[in-house]
């Protein structure tokens, strides 16, 4: 079931793109990270899909629903923590849920001790928001978010801020109520970051989007791998499979081999395959960490 699609969707500041023909889909049970630098567009974008901003052109599905009038009853479905939660500093964390109830007409109040309950917060008392770490103030957010009993969380870089220890906690979080059935768009600006918890990833530069990948596509972009050119690709495969035992293997061109979890000992490969007759002219580890691949992907894009 597909819970979220844009088509060519746009917003313009003063004539300048701040999310440019964006097209994305996010269906039940994704985790989909969103990653972007400050500034890229991300937050434009999710404040698009939860009305807080009107696009200049492009459509929005949510749970098969394009209608103006359809649309708005399906963000009944969808919780959401943009920036900073708008909370009131001087009142506890129950005392602002119990506000929001009030303006959300939510009538069954015990939903507060469950959703403080799940963002781990049903200990913090008399304590003011104003006092709250900053740990705290984001899943004091995260909780405002699933007051109505979300199937659908968007959530603008969560971690930001935080520190290891608050970081692993959301990350945990975030991991648990997807395993609980909430599908969630999460954004960040490192790639990372949310390779630790998505499964579906779109790149965004400077409002476009330049790259959509599955965990899968993510993993096999940054594999790494022993990169060898030879004189014989076809006689090399034969001697990594006979004398080395290697069948994780591709051929990338007429002369070059790349083997797959082997890392340790190149000079191991090298002597094989000359003991084999075959000339090895190179031998290197290739493949990018999550950090040089998103870094060369933007650094590629032209705008």
């Amino acid at each position: 079931m597909t819970v979220l699609k844009t088509q060519n969707l746009t917003k313009r500041y003063g004539g300048k793109p701040a999310v440019d023909n964006v097209s994305i889909t996010v269906e039940k049970g994704d985790i989909f990270g969103l990653i972007g630098q400050n500034g890229a567009g991300k937050t434009t974008f999710m404040r698009i899909v939860t009305s807080l901003t009107t696009p200049d052109s492009g459509k929005i599905e949510l749970f098969g629903e394009s209608t103006a009038a359809k649309l708005t009853a399906a963000r009944t479905r969808m919780g959401a923590m943009i920036e900073m939660p708008a909370l009131y500093r001087h009142l506890t964390a129950e005392q602002n849920l119990e506000y929001c109830c009030i303006q959300r007409g939510i009538v069954k109040r015990s939903r507060i001790q469950e959703v403080l309950k799940i963002v781990n917060l049903t200990d913090t008392g008399k304590k003011k928001f104003n006092n709250f770490s900053l740990g705290m103030k984001q899943r004091l957010g995260l909780a405002l978010s699933m007051l109505s009993h979300p199937d659908f969380l968007i959530l603008d870089e969560p971690t930001n801020g935080l520190d290891p220890t608050g970081i692993i906690e959301m990350r945990d979080l975030i991991k648990r109520l997807s395993k609980e059935g909430i599908t969630i768009l999460i954004s960040s600006h490192l790639l990372s970051e949310l390779a630790q918890m998505a499964n579906k990833y779109a790149i965004i530069h400077h409002g476009s989007l330049i790259k959509s990948l599955t965990e899968e596509q993510l993993h096999e972009e940054c594999k790494q791998a022993l990169a060898v050119t030879v004189d014989d690709v076809t006689k090399t495969a034969v001697v990594l499979e006979t004398a080395l035992g290697i069948k994780d293997y591709k051929q990338v061109s007429n002369n070059e081999i790349r083997i797959y979890g082997y890392l340790k000992d190149p000079a191991e490969v090298t002597f094989k395959l000359s003991t084999e007759g075959i000339r090895v002219a190179s031998i290197k580890e290739v493949g990018d960490s999550l950090e040089d691949y998103y870094t060369k992907i933007i650094g590629g894009a032209t705008k």
